[in-house]
């Protein structure tokens, strides 16, 4: 409303910014609270385009998530979102679930859903997966990820992967095969190709982050009144390579003793 004494801190503020977690946008006012931020940085002078300017960030609790959005993989026109899958899932209207390294969501809201997932670590996904392709990790592959701060990054294979364990465009090349329906690309040059036709970012921008153009999002509305929260409990196990490694179990069992040693005048 501009009514709080912080108004005039922002609008004095020669680079104002704004960082978004994902625990405010998680909430079920998660779109209004994107959009309530959307023009609260427009009223405050956060995007300033003309002077190469964008104030505005939005903290993902996955990096993948970035790169997911710079090639357009969200829900298709009468796709589902992830709430869509559970309620399809277990009403016997999704047949099949594909995990492609997910493992942040909740297995038992698949229901009957026969689960294939891909990946390493054997993690929640595995655990509830009917089958498992595995996947090669970050160390075992030539590998493009983009993070968090919207860079686009590349590694290199430290090792081989061990046992049956492919690259995973690998894995959906084969398995596109297999469906009668084979993917264009059988070399990783031509993967390369096609994610620079699909976001620019991937061939022009390595290691550089390219700027935003700034747009319409969110939706309009009034925002519930609880506090925001932190998404994560456990800061040490993010990931299925940190709930696999005993120096963060070490970590969590500390960073846990710790939390419940404390008393009043720990503060």
């Amino acid at each position: 409303s501009g009514q709080h004494s912080f108004t005039d801190v922002l609008n004095k503020a020669e680079r104002p910014m704004l960082i978004l977690g994902m625990g405010a946008l998680l909430r079920s006012d998660g779109a209004i609270v994107l959009g309530t931020a959307r023009k609260l940085a427009e009223q405050t002078n956060m995007i300033k385009e003309s002077e190469g300017w964008n104030g505005f960030n939005v903290l993902h609790t996955a990096a993948a998530r970035v790169g997911g959005l710079d090639v357009g993989f969200v829900p298709a026109k009468n796709g589902r979102d992830l709430e869509g899958i559970y309620e399809s899932a277990v009403g016997g209207g999704l047949q099949v679930v594909y995990l492609l390294g997910a493992d942040e969501i909740d297995m038992n809201r698949l229901g009957k859903a026969f689960v294939i997932y891909q990946g390493h670590h054997g993690d929640a996904g595995a655990s509830r997966a009917d089958v498992i392709l595995p996947g090669a990790a970050y160390t075992e592959k030539n590998a493009t990820y983009v993070n968090t701060e919207g860079r686009v990054q590349r590694t290199r294979l430290a090792v081989f992967p061990p046992g049956e364990a492919r690259e995973d465009w690998k894995i959906i090349r084969a398995l596109s095969g297999k469906l009668g329906k084979p993917l264009p690309y059988n070399v990783l040059e031509q993967v390369r190709e096609r994610l620079a036709r699909a976001n620019s970012n991937f061939s022009d921008a390595l290691d550089a982050v390219v700027p935003a153009s700034w747009g319409s999002f969110g939706q309009e509305g009034s925002m519930d009144r609880s506090p925001f929260v932190s998404p994560i409990s456990n800061f040490y196990m993010t990931d299925p390579i940190s709930r696999a490694s005993q120096t963060m179990a070490q970590c969590t069992e500390t960073y846990l003793k710790s939390k419940t040693e404390q008393t009043g005048t720990h503060g």
